[in-house]
Formats: C-alpha cells, structure tokens, sequence
C-alpha cells in the first residue's frame, strides 16, 4: 500500500484565498482574473469580503483626474453633493407696497366702518378698531323704540362680537323679536316677571345661534324700557352707565375671568382659569366669562345675564351703553362728564356729537378695539312724560 504524506503548506489542505475581481456584464467567463491580496499583518487573518467591498468600490467609482488645480481624491471615498444656491425670485418693492397700500385703503374706505343713528330719545355711533388684525366691524347695536309695534315699550342694545362678527349680528337681528314676545307674554307683570322674560331671550338667543354651528361669541348690554321702568341687563363686558343728575352710576358688573366670583363658578363647573401675560382667560382662551356663542367654551360661557330694575324718576338723565373699546380708556364719571353738556337740554345732533366724541377720547388714548356707544335720553320715557 502506498502512501501519501501530506504537507500543511501544501496547495490541496491550503487553499487560496484570493478574492475575486468582479468585472464588467460584457466580459466572459473566461476573462475573469484572480487579484493578489495585499499582505496581511502578523497575527491579522484576512477579511476577503471586506476587501472584496472595498476593491468593488474603488473600481466602481470613476477615478478623478488629477491636475496641479484640482486635488486628488482618495480612493474608495464616498463624493458629497453639494447644496444648490437658492433659488432667489426677485420682488418688485413698489408694486408690493401700493398692494398693500390699496389692501389698507379698501378696509378703511368700508362704509360699515363708522355707523351713525339718531332718533328724538338716542343716538349712537359706532366705529371699527384700528387694531392690524381687524378687518371688520364685529360691533352691532339696536335702537327699537316700539318694540314689537308697542309704542309704551322700547329696547336699546349694543353687542360686542368676538371671534368674527357672527354673533353679534345674529343677536342684533333676532334678539329684538325674541324679547318682544317674552315680554308680551308678561304683559302688566311685575319686576320679576319682566327680568324673568329678559333671561329667557338671551337664552333663547344664545340656543338658537348654536344651531347654526357658526364660530364666535358676543358680549351685549339691554336696556328695556316700558311704562316708566327701566331694566338692564348684560353678560360679558359691555356696559351700562347711568347718569344720575351727573353723577355716574354703573348700573351693570363686566363678567370677566379675572371676577373671583366667575373663577369659582367656573372652578365648579370642572373648568380653569389662568393669567395669560397679565389676562386672565377662561379654559386659557377667553378673558370674558359670560356671552352668546362660544361653542367651544359654553359648559362654562353661559349666556345667563345679570339683570337690574329701576324707576325712571326725574334725577335719571340719559343712560351710555357702549362696548368695552370705550369702558377700557374711559372710566364711568368721565364717560358722564364728556357727555353731559352735549345732552341735557340739546337737540339730538349734541347726542351724536357726544357719542363720536367718547370714541375718539378712546381712540386718542390708544383703543384699536371696535367702539360702539349708544346714549339714550331717559326723560322721554319716564312715567310722567
């Protein structure tokens, strides 16, 4: 018997290791060539894949020409694409700014801008803020002076809207006739019978603009006045100021989120209330906490106003209902101060003059809200005119 012995550096138990070079689709078979590795380190086997990843890169890659101007890269590095220049659409200054400017004109020029009524027993006079994010008027007002075609009965009204002008335009428009059929179903009742009615139209009111799935709310203040009494009622921060031989008497409380007692109605309720930069707002979002509308907020911006009854006697002058674009820079008295001369003894023509100049003292002193106020003149509806 023969026999073989074998040698461990021997090509049959030795095999080698040469990675193959992959070529292009086009060569044959037979054009396929075996590379020589680079000499391993001591103690480091070699890694044929890893080189074989590597040596596939470097062939792949197409090898920079090298020139004195341009620097050589190294083989196997990866190319990085370069960020494209931005792209810069040249703009025309003057034909943007007369845009504007023409923007800016149209607003101003809106007739629903400044509106102005008069009648013998009020006046009123609205203007819209010149705040940049207002581009409409959301106030709204009323002046019914026989409500429901009853002569004895009248109602006045202003309404603030927030959030756009949806609400108070609802408001003003079927507040009216909502209240003349309340009241008329109390007709000769007494004050609690009346202030009951008054409640059940803003109800009424609040219920059906929710119907209508419209976004925003209104703060308003009513005055109702029917044989010789006066009642006034509000929810949000509009107010009514009574000129009481010239001194001035509020005869409404602002329903805001900053009310201690309004915070703990809404704490009752499961909602919250925080100081946003110095504001405090209801759910974070509202700074009043009574209104119409709201949807979002109205587990907790009820529509339930506040409500007073009073005789008109002979020392009841003129009442000023306005929104809070004039109550924020023009305090009570001096409301009744700048308006008095121009309404005790004086024609209508002094009540206007007397409401545009409370808005442009407002105004002057920085108010960008909306103002709206509404004086009426007291003396023709008391019992013994």
């Amino acid at each position: 018997m023969s026999c073989s012995v074998a040698i461990p550096s021997s090509p049959v138990f030795s095999p080698s290791r040469r990675p193959l070079s992959c070529k292009a689709a086009s060569a044959s078979p037979e054009s396929v060539s075996v590379s020589s590795p680079a000499p391993s380190t001591a103690g480091s086997p070699l890694r044929p894949f890893g080189l074989l990843r590597a040596q596939i890169r470097e062939e792949a890659s197409p090898s920079p020409k090298t020139s004195s101007a341009a620097p050589s890269v190294a083989a196997g590095s990866v190319l990085k694409r370069r960020r494209p220049a931005p792209l810069m659409v040249p703009v025309d200054g003057a034909a943007a700014a007369a845009a504007a400017a023409a923007a800016v004109a149209a607003v101003e020029s809106d007739p629903s801008n400044e509106v102005e009524e008069e009648g013998d027993e009020f006046a009123a006079y609205c203007r819209r803020g010149r705040g940049r994010r207002r581009v409409e008027m959301e106030d709204r007002h009323v002046a019914k002076v026989a409500l429901g075609g009853d002569p004895e009965v009248a109602l006045f009204a202003v309404f603030d809207g927030h959030g756009g002008k949806n609400a108070a335009e609802f408001a003003a428009q079927n507040m009216p006739k909502f209240m003349a059929e309340e009241v008329r179903k109390v007709d000769g009742g007494d004050s609690d019978e009346i202030e009951g009615a008054v409640k059940k139209c803003y109800l009424k009111t609040d219920e059906e603009f929710l119907k209508r799935e419209e976004s925003g709310g209104a703060c308003c203040v009513t005055a109702l006045l029917q044989k010789g009494g006066l009642t006034v009622s509000n929810t949000g921060d509009c107010r009514a100021v009574l000129s009481r031989a010239g001194t001035a008497e509020a005869l409404t409380s602002d329903h805001r989120a900053s009310r201690e007692d309004e915070r703990e109605r809404i704490e009752n309720l499961g909602g919250f209330v925080v100081n946003n930069r110095g504001t405090w707002r209801v759910q974070g979002s509202l700074a009043v906490s009574r209104g119409i509308g709201d949807a979002h907020l109205k587990q907790w911006v009820v529509a339930d106003p506040d409500t007073r009854t009073l005789l008109v006697d002979p020392q009841c002058e003129f009442l000023v209902l306005a929104s809070d674009g004039l109550w924020d820079k023009v305090d009570n008295q001096e409301a009744i101060d700048i308006a008095r001369p121009l309404c005790i003894g004086n024609d209508k023509t002094s009540r206007i003059a007397a409401c545009r100049r409370l808005v442009e003292t407002a105004g002057s002193r920085g108010s960008t809200d909306d103002i709206s106020v509404l004086i009426i003149q007291l003396q023709k509806f008391s019992g013994s005119s």
